[in-house]
């Protein structure tokens, strides 16, 4: 490989981060690795064992998409202890320019350049492919962004739309919502709609029950639920995909979204059978009298493992971005 014909482009969460070359004017990413933050004392630790790797000693510029908001130089990861200085990090390797957009911003330029093949239909359609796309998943957060279509290309929104409230429906709800406020206080729909969140949800439908909570991991409650060897696993999972519709829903009614919902993030497709029969559409559609606009809303879910880094790439000659 010879270095000035490549980028380096990265999608970093709060666990892992993935990166990839890819060959300027090109979104496909090569040469990809997929390394645990929590190995490293920063980024630039992580960029330098990753070049190592893949046996390149320079790359001529960058564009990182993280989880975290992105203001000015100054990046400080949301869920792992990753900080950084963006201007410090491409003095010290050199690149003659460094992007760093938000992660399901990146998630929401990858979109487009996912094939057909790896988009599985949810419901809804057939939608307006001239209006806003909403890209929202969970995986250690819950991630939110949109594209809007312009002339040529797309614009990607930079949300935290992760850290809404989390708007109750029925009394079990409001009981969901009492036992986390004297937790974490202010509660928002991340504190359900991730990884942990379903942790979360699980002890607090157990402490409604008045039931042991034995499963003390997310993937347990995932895996449980699917194989139907714990009632309230499975009660716990098919209303966090109930929640994650409604939530879906109401970003569509925000955003105007029409042009499509896609799911992204890590989560969903370990589950996806068990998704696709959920009260998830149950709750994406019940929005009184806007029904008719979700129904009309296609839904899919991102099979793909490396939009992230399909977004990166088209960041890098994305003048938008």
């Amino acid at each position: 490989m010879t270095a000035t014909h490549y980028s380096l482009v990265g999608d970093i969460g709060g666990t892992n981060a993935r990166f990839a070359l890819v060959e300027h004017g090109s979104v496909q990413p090569q040469a990809i690795e997929i390394l645990p933050c929590s190995d490293y004392n920063n980024l630039d630790d992580a960029v330098r064992d990753y070049l190592a790797r893949v046996g390149v000693p320079e790359v001529g510029g960058a564009c990182l998409a993280v989880a975290s908001p992105v203001r000015g130089t100054q990046v400080r990861m949301t869920n792992n202890h990753w900080r950084f200085d963006t201007e410090e990090v491409r003095k010290q390797f050199g690149w003659s320019a460094f992007k760093v957009i938000n992660d399901f911003a990146a998630m929401a330029l990858g979109v487009p350049h996912v094939p057909e093949g790896q988009l599985v239909h949810v419901c809804g359609g057939p939608g307006d492919g001239r209006r806003p796309r909403l890209v929202i998943g969970p995986g250690t957060g819950l991630g939110v962004s949109g594209l809007v279509p312009i002339a040529h290309g797309w614009v990607p929104l930079m949300t935290e739309g992760g850290h809404v409230d989390f708007a109750p429906t029925d009394d079990t709800e409001m009981a969901v919502l009492r036992i986390l406020k004297a937790r974490f206080g202010r509660v928002s729909v991340e504190r359900i709609l991730c990884g942990q969140g379903l942790l979360n949800l699980y002890q607090a439908h157990a402490e409604i029950q008045g039931v042991a909570a034995p499963l003390d991991a997310p993937e347990k409650i995932t895996a449980a639920a699917v194989g139907n060897t714990d009632s309230l696993a499975r009660h716990t999972l098919r209303h966090f995909c109930e929640i994650l519709g409604r939530v879906a829903g109401n970003g569509v009614l925000t955003l105007g979204s029409t042009g499509g919902v896609y799911l992204c993030g890590g989560i969903l497709p370990r589950f996806l059978e068990f998704f696709l029969e959920s009260p998830f559409r149950n709750g994406f559609e019940d929005k009184g009298r806007m029904r008719p606009l979700l129904e009309f809303t296609p839904v899919y879910v991102v099979t793909e493992p490396y939009t992230g880094l399909l977004g990166a790439a088209e960041a890098l000659g994305n003048p938008e971005v």
